[in-house]
Formats: structure tokens, sequence, C-alpha cells
């Protein structure tokens, strides 16, 4: 079995284009792409004129008199991840002005960006690949109704799936991060879900069991993030940044304690890698969204026995 794995898209369109791509192109029986589908922010296009409009990305104005320059300046943004929105300056105002209304112009974007990418698994992707997509702590509960209901797309989110013959168990939930995300919660309530994820099992031998848990093992070498103070700003120690573990104590404590056969998570974006935690092989993609690039790993196993490699498209 040939699984094709990539995690942390953050609603770049380009990134999930190439993820339609690569199964068909690896000869991949399995595609996942597991944790943060979606983006950061809506970005605002103002129209002015039949053919005027203007946009304030990072607080620097674009202007755009013709069509062509919008339509690239909105791909651009969505390959970035954002969701762009044109609209009167009144629409802005009344946007801006209205409790709640940013919030729900959010989540229909992200709702609709999560449906075109399940319309294009479903027309891109060989029939005969399983293709598996979970949310992570990022993602709004707007989103798990869309990918639940498509036919092809397997939700795996607090059930055990046969991936081929191997039992996996999934969790999207992680520890306390500083940006309050929907999906996270202190360490040891964690280990009290991925616990539960365990208990679904209807075996007691974990040597062929599959982990889908978004959140790497503490001091795995796959967490390695540089630290932030209390306003979020990167730690320093004269010129040099200081990085250390921010990944999760539980889930390493479960991996340990139960040597599944693999552990594949995502979640810290800067730390690619594969390590063996005893019996154990843990991987992470890692995730370079903004530049559209889709950075992955193809895992084979055969016979019980699991080899990862590294991929970038």
């Amino acid at each position: 079995m040939r699984i094709f794995l990539a995690a942390d898209p953050h609603g770049s369109q380009q990134t999930w284009e190439k993820m339609c791509r690569a199964p068909n192109v690896f000869k991949a029986d399995v595609a996942m792409m597991c944790g943060d589908l979606t983006g950061k922010a809506i970005v605002p296009i103002i129209q002015e004129k039949e053919d005027k409009w203007y946009a304030s990305p990072q607080g620097k104005r674009k202007e755009f008199k013709k069509q062509k320059d919008l339509d690239h300046f909105v791909k651009f943004t969505m390959d970035e991840g954002y969701y762009p929105r044109i609209m009167t300056a009144d629409e802005f105002a009344k946007l801006r002005e209205t409790p709640g209304a940013v919030t729900k112009l959010f989540e229909e974007l992200m709702i609709q960006r999560i449906e075109l990418w399940m319309r294009m698994a479903n027309e891109r992707i060989s029939g005969d690949v399983m293709v598996v997509v979970n949310p992570g702590n990022d993602d709004s509960w707007a989103i798990d109704d869309v990918i639940k209901r498509d036919p092809k797309v397997i939700y795996p989110l607090k059930r055990v799936i046969d991936v081929r013959g191997y039992p996996m168990i999934s969790c999207e939930w992680v520890s306390k991060t500083p940006w309050q995300t929907p999906r996270e919660c202190p360490d040891d309530e964690l280990l009290g879900k991925l616990e539960e994820e365990f208990a679904r099992l209807d075996t007691k031998d974990y040597s062929k069991v599959i982990c889908n848990f978004h959140d790497p093992p503490y001091n795995s070498g796959l967490d390695t993030a540089p630290s932030l103070d209390e306003e979020h700003k990167v730690k320093k120690s004269g010129a040099q940044e200081i990085i250390g573990p921010v990944g999760s104590k539980s889930v390493r404590a479960v991996i340990e304690k139960y040597q599944p056969m693999l552990g594949m998570h995502g979640h810290i974006h800067e730390s690619v890698g594969y390590r063996s935690l005893g019996k154990t092989l843990c991987v992470n993609p890692g995730s370079e969204y903004r530049e559209g690039i889709l950075k992955a790993f193809l895992i084979t196993i055969e016979d019980g026995k699991v080899q990862a490699g590294r991929v970038e498209l």
C-alpha cells in the first residue's frame, strides 16, 4: 500500500490543486490531507466603478483598472490561502458595522472553498484511490458536515477507518497554543481524547495501527518551532531565535504506550521529517502553503514494514 500524506494547506487553492494531481502522479492507493484546511482571513476588494477596484492587503493599497489584473490578484489571494470578496464601499461599511456579519461571511467563504475542494477531489482523483480529509485545530466546526456529506471523501474523525487492511484512528485536537484555536485543550485533557480513540479499536495488537494525530509528539524533532513571548513575538538570545519543542506530551505518551505502526502528524509547519519512537515511525510533512508548495510524504507499507520518503510539488 502506498499513502500520499499532506497536511496544513490553510485554504491555499494552488496547494489543493496539486493535492488533486499527486495521487495519480505517484500511483498512491490512499491520499490524505489532514488538518488545518481553512484560510486565515477575508480580503475585501472594493469596486469603485465598473472598471476600477482596490484592495489593501497588509495595509498596502493596490488598485486594478483591468479585469485581467483583478483576476490575477484574486487567484494570487486564493493561492495564498485567503478569501477574496468583491463588494461596494457601502457593502463593506455595512459588513463592518453589523455585529457578527464578518464571522458569518468568513464561515460562508470557508464552506464554499471546502465544497469546491470536495468537487475537485471527486473529479480529478482516480476513483480507485481512497481519499481521506479531516480538519485540524485551526478549523471552524462549520466545515465538518461538508466533508461528511461527500460521497467519495472519507471523514475519519471519531471512528476507525480500514485503510487497505490497516485500522486507522484520528484526532484533530492539539494541546494549548498561543492563538486559542477552535480545537485545542490542555494536554492532560488531550490525553483523554487520545485514549478514547485507542478504545475504539477492536484489537489489542497495535502493531498494524495507523494514528492520524494532528499534534506531533513532544520533543520528537517533529515539533520544533520558535518560542514565543506573551505578546506572541519570537524570543531571541542576542540575534538568534530561541526554538524548542511545542508538541504534545500526551501524543508522545500514547505512542510510546501502544507502539502503533505509524504516526501521521502535522500542525508544526517548519518541522518536516520522520522519527522512530520505539517501533513507531512518526512523520510530519510540514507546510509551505503560502508559497503554493505541496509538501508531503509518500509512505509505503509492505508486509507490516513502513518506509517514508519526502515529496515536494
